[in-house]
C-alpha cells in the first residue's frame, strides 16, 4: 500500500506520543503489548490472543515476552513506565519491535488499528533516522576533533618556537668603539 496522503500536524503529534512510549529491550525498539492494545483501540488479552493464533506471523525479533529483570529495570528507569494494575504478576508484557507492531494491526484489521498501524511505522522510522543523524553527528565530530587534534600539535611546535625566541636571553651588552666621556 503507498500511502499518497502527506502527513498532517496531526499525525506528527500522535508520532511524536507514539515515539515517546518506544523503548530499547535487547537492543530492539520495543512498544509493551498494552500500549500497543490502547493504540489500538482493542484490550490488551485480544492482541495477545490474536498473537497466539497468529503465531507465525511473530517470529521471535518481531515479538517476545520481557523478563521480570527486563520489566524491573523498565519500570526502574526514568521514564515512568508502569505495568498495568490487573496484570497478573506471573505474566511479564510482550514487547513489539517495528515488524511485530505492524503485522498486530494486520491481525487485528479493526479500521483503527489499520490506521495507527501507519503512524506507529511512521514513529520507528523517525526513530531510526534520528539514530542514523546522531551516527553522523558523531563520526563528523570524531573527525573535527582528529582535525583539529593535528593542528594542535602544529600550532604547538610554532608557539614552543616563539616562546624561545622571546625566552632567549639577550645578547650582552658589546663596548661602543671610540673615546666616550662617561667611560672611565
Amino acid at each position: 500500500m503507498l500511502f499518497t496522503k502527506s502527513m498532517n500536524t496531526e499525525d506528527t503529534a500522535d508520532t511524536d506520543s507514539i515515539i515517546h512510549s518506544i523503548r530499547v529491550v535487547r537492543g530492539h525498539r520495543i512498544l509493551l503489548d498494552y500500549e500497543l492494545a490502547a493504540l489500538y483501540g482493542v484490550t490488551t488479552k485480544r492482541l495477545n490472543e490474536q498473537v497466539k493464533r497468529n503465531v507465525a506471523r511473530f517470529p521471535d525479533d518481531f515479538v517476545f515476552r520481557l523478563t521480570p529483570h527486563e520489566l524491573d529495570e523498565l519500570e526502574t528507569s526514568n521514564d515512568g513506565t508502569q505495568a498495568q494494575a490487573h496484570r497478573s504478576s506471573r505474566f511479564t508484557p510482550w514487547g513489539f519491535a517495528e515488524h511485530g507492531a505492524l503485522a498486530a494491526s494486520f491481525v487485528l484489521a479493526t479500521p483503527q488499528a489499520i490506521a495507527v498501524g501507519e503512524l506507529v511505522v511512521r514513529a520507528f522510522v523517525r526513530l531510526r533516522k534520528l539514530a542514523a543523524s546522531h551516527d553522523e553527528l558523531a563520526r563528523r565530530l570524531t573527525a573535527l576533533e582528529e582535525k583539529v587534534g593535528a593542528h594542535d600539535e602544529d600550532l604547538q611546535v610554532v608557539y614552543d618556537a616563539l616562546r624561545r625566541l622571546i625566552e632567549s636571553p639577550a645578547p650582552p651588552p658589546t663596548r661602543r668603539i671610540g673615546f666616550h666621556a662617561d667611560d672611565s
